[in-house]
């Protein structure tokens, strides 16, 4: 899945989240995120007013692919650390259908904790017109039981997903740590590539190093954030160059 989205890098990928509310705000911060040469782009449509608007939806999704870079579409969940939106669940979800169809997008994220129909019907439609699908899980409130956090990596994994995304919120120093154990646990056992991070400042050293313990995608800040503890694009690829220039391919 990766090899084909970024033939010429090894990971981690840096994404940089759009989070615009209108096509003015995101015109300016497109231009700010492709001056900071990202690998992707995750654009939070959650945020975007018009979401009701398909055909301003679409319209958007494809001047963003136009930048060259592969997007990776989002309607997060209100529950999971999204903003309101105005869509009924069905409604987001023909959305979603609708930029598998139409659009340039590479990508889109959907919560494994939704509906298992909603997502049968997802994973459907997004490998009938080539689109990766993640199916991801946020926590941020707590960093759960290993068992749990693992769970929502197989479910992802159950329901053919491209890649198992886990954001998770760290109490403690020993939260960050297992964070990452899990990630090197997760790696080696599921059959997909795994995405991780601790949240929050504390949590921001899981996005320098993650990569270490099989994490393939890291998110940097660029205008800004979608999520506590994103460290700046420019110094994130900084530490993460450091960090492998010292200990070079570590996993």
């Amino acid at each position: 899945m990766t090899a084909a989205l970024f033939p010429n890098k090894k990971p981690p990928y840096i994404c940089t989240p759009l989070t615009g509310k209108n096509k003015e705000e995101i015109r300016a911060e497109l231009k700010s995120i492709i001056a900071k040469s990202p690998d992707m782009i995750e654009w939070r449509a959650d945020c975007f007013q018009a979401l009701h608007d398909a055909e301003s939806v679409l319209a958007v999704a494809e001047e963003i692919s136009s930048s060259g870079k592969p997007v990776l579409f989002t309607i997060r969940s209100e529950k999971e650390g999204g903003e309101k939106i105005s869509l009924s669940e069905e409604e987001k979800i023909h959305l979603l259908c609708e930029i598998c169809k139409h659009s340039a997008v590479a990508i889109i994220d959907f919560e494994v904790s939704n509906n298992p129909d909603y997502i049968k019907k997802l994973r459907k439609i997004s490998k009938q017109y080539n689109k990766k699908m993640i199916l991801s899980y946020h926590n941020f409130d707590c960093t759960p039981q290993t068992s749990d956090i693992m769970k929502h990596a197989f479910k992802a994994e159950f329901y053919e997903a491209d890649i198992a995304k886990i954001a998770v919120m760290p109490k403690t120093k020993e939260d960050v740590l297992r964070l990452l154990e899990i990630t090197k646990e997760t790696d080696e056992a599921l059959t997909i590539p795994i995405v991780t991070m601790s949240m929050g400042a504390m949590g921001s050293l899981s996005r320098i190093v993650g990569w270490a313990y099989g994490s393939i995608i890291t998110f940097g800040l660029s205008v800004q954030g979608s999520a506590p503890g994103q460290v700046p694009i420019d110094k994130l690829r900084k530490l993460i160059e450091m960090t492998q220039d010292t200990v070079g391919e570590w996993r």
